[in-house]
């Protein structure tokens, strides 16, 4: 039986280097360089970008953290320091997003850019970050599903070697949901990368249709997982829950929940769906024809001379 990969990469002195960190390093410079290269063609400095990511990554762990514990709050109450004990594991993805957007909210205000143009720009990013990020999962043997049989993972969905031995912890095999998600996210990025040389598409819905895509996957692969933040809930809502997922159970096992009655995850996955559908139906019906395009320019309000009241009209036009 092959060894399941160490998770420390290598060490400098007394200071281990994981590959979980590696790979999430990875996973920011490609968002960052997909947004460079976008950010080019509306004749963007590449050093906003690389700005952005200085301030999103911070704010990103920071309320991954703060999701997590509140979520697990039980756990946590009273004790400070383990509360900011990111290194010994807790975070989630959607506590990421809220803390990279409240961060590039702030940043765009102080450039004189309208969040929504940047934010369709750097949306593939985000997409194949997540995509890049699970493979952290993958080498911690973490954010995985309940338990399969081996002939599964080989015979069924004839995954590689390296991928079934990492999948063995201590002794059971589990289900890879780390390349679920993985793949999902790919073809997520393969569709916004479609979506956005679509004429129709106005300003702020590439970054809507991110959220919108990326949840109906996390919405199916959450069930899978054993290690999910849950609640106790209403029963209709459980019921709810359970029934838009029972397509998946033709093929699938839920995985096990050690608490509560319903996958935080999964809600806060049908409420962004929701959200984004209305958010794009609202301003379609409200601004119409005076929304702007995707494709349309793009300037800081913060311009001087001639572009500064062109920047001003852009502006106006895109909220």
């Amino acid at each position: 039986m092959a060894l399941a990969l160490n998770p420390i990469a290598f060490n400098l002195g007394p200071i281990s280097v994981h590959w979980y960190g590696i790979i999430l390093g990875m996973a920011a410079l490609f968002g960052l360089y997909l947004a460079v290269y976008e950010g080019k063609r509306f004749k963007m400095n590449p050093d906003f970008f690389m700005d952005l990511l200085l301030i999103g990554v911070p704010t990103a762990i920071i309320g991954a953290r703060i999701y997590y514990v509140a979520f697990k709050w039980e756990d946590y109450k009273g004790d400070f320091l383990s509360m900011i004990a990111i290194w010994e594991g807790g975070i989630a993805i959607y506590g990421a997003l809220i803390g990279a957007i409240a961060g590039a909210v702030w940043y765009c205000k102080r450039k004189g850019y309208n969040f929504l143009r940047i934010a369709d720009i750097c949306a593939p990013g985000l997409i194949a970050g997540q995509m890049i990020g699970r493979w952290g999962n993958f080498v911690n043997q973490e954010a995985h599903g309940g338990p399969v049989a081996e002939s599964f993972l080989r015979d069924s969905l004839y995954l590689p070697d390296f991928i079934v031995n990492q999948m063995n912890i201590n002794g059971t095999f589990y289900h890879p949901t780390f390349l679920y998600e993985s793949l999902w996210n790919l073809a997520c990025l393969l569709f916004l990368f479609w979506l956005r040389r679509r004429r129709f598409l106005k300003a702020g819905e590439l970054f809507a249709s991110y959220f919108i895509c990326y949840s109906i996957g996390r919405f199916y692969i959450e069930a899978l997982r054993t290690d999910s933040l849950a609640f106790d809930g209403p029963t209709w809502l459980a019921s709810l829950m359970n029934g838009l997922w029972s397509p998946m159970a033709l093929f699938f096992e839920a995985g096990e929940m050690s608490y509560g009655n319903i996958r935080t995850s999964q809600v806060v996955a049908i409420l962004l769906i929701l959200a984004a559908v209305a958010f794009m139906v609202y301003r379609r019906k409200k601004y119409g024809p005076e929304l702007a395009n995707y494709n349309d320019p793009i300037r800081s309000s913060k311009d001087t001379g001639s572009e500064a009241a062109a920047g001003k009209a852009d502006h106006l036009q895109e909220v």
